[in-house]
């Protein structure tokens, strides 16, 4: 079934909505897929599209410190912000490896509801543990001390939660949710660590728009031009409306109720599919 553009409307709301909470965005495309009819994509044309359009609205919303970190870098000197972005590079490292020799199979991974479901489960197991770690009160220790490294966080940790990234890439196991946790996990401060995890996906998907736009897959694509159109302004809207006020929720709020809601959707799927 081809996609409508008001079903485009509606999945590019579940992705702007969701792709700034630890409950993962392309899982929820999976699931809004299904419940709308449309089934598996054959492609990753949709997905890549509105995720670009909530990583163009994380750009106007960081405008600032991506200027800065610009700015530094520029300087031609090694300082705070060239010492950040090197530290993304390191982060990207997983990713890129992971979309040179296993873009196929993740594609693939995209057709199953079922496996949404699976990795919902991991991103309420992460969550909950990761929760724990950054409790001080909790049982589990940080397997480093936190505040020790420049920015906030060491080439060891950023590599860490690259890791993290690249296996985020399968649909239900959240990339902001998987990153974080393992951040926690590793000792770096959450206010650091949410600031970073939305920074060090911007290169990597505006890189792999590019590389669709200029390798013919948007043409070759099943989902018409509309539905592309629609899909990204309404991704980018509610992207715009909803970052600043999840980034801020997921710096306070407690992951294990973010947990919990992957856990119920996980079971909710293993019931009825």
């Amino acid at each position: 079934m081809l996609m409508e553009w008001y079903e485009a409307i509606i999945l590019g709301l579940v992705q702007g909505l969701t792709e700034f909470l630890p409950v993962s965005s392309s899982g929820h495309l999976v699931i809004g897929r299904e419940l709308l009819g449309i089934g598996g994509s054959g492609d990753l044309v949709f997905e890549v599209t509105v995720h670009t359009a909530t990583v163009l609205s994380t750009i106007v919303v960081f405008r600032k410190q991506i200027w800065s970190l610009l700015k530094g870098l520029f300087g031609f000197r090694y300082n705070d912000e060239t010492d950040y972005i090197l530290k993304i590079c390191v982060s990207m490292i997983p990713v890129f490896i992971i979309g040179v020799f296993f873009k196929s199979y993740v594609e693939g991974l995209f057709e199953s509801v079922f496996v949404v479901g699976i990795a919902l489960v991991m991103t309420a197991v992460l969550l909950f543990f990761s929760d724990m770690a950054s409790n001080p009160r909790g049982r589990m220790a940080s397997c480093a001390p936190a505040n020790t490294a420049r920015n906030g966080i060491s080439y060891w940790q950023a590599l860490a939660v690259g890791i993290a990234q690249a296996f985020a890439v399968i649909p239900g196991l959240s990339r902001s949710g998987t990153t974080i946790s393992v951040g926690l996990i590793c000792g770096v401060k959450r206010d650091v660590m949410a600031q970073f995890s939305f920074l060090m996906v911007l290169v990597p998907i505006l890189g792999e728009a590019f590389l669709q736009l200029v390798g013919g897959e948007m043409s070759d694509s099943s989902i018409g031009a509309m539905p592309l159109l629609f899909g990204f302004l309404s991704a980018f809207v509610s992207g715009l409306f909803a970052c600043k006020v999840m980034i801020a929720l997921v710096k306070k709020a407690r992951l294990t109720w973010f947990a919990l809601y992957c856990a119920i959707v996980a079971m909710l799927i293993f019931i009825f599919s």
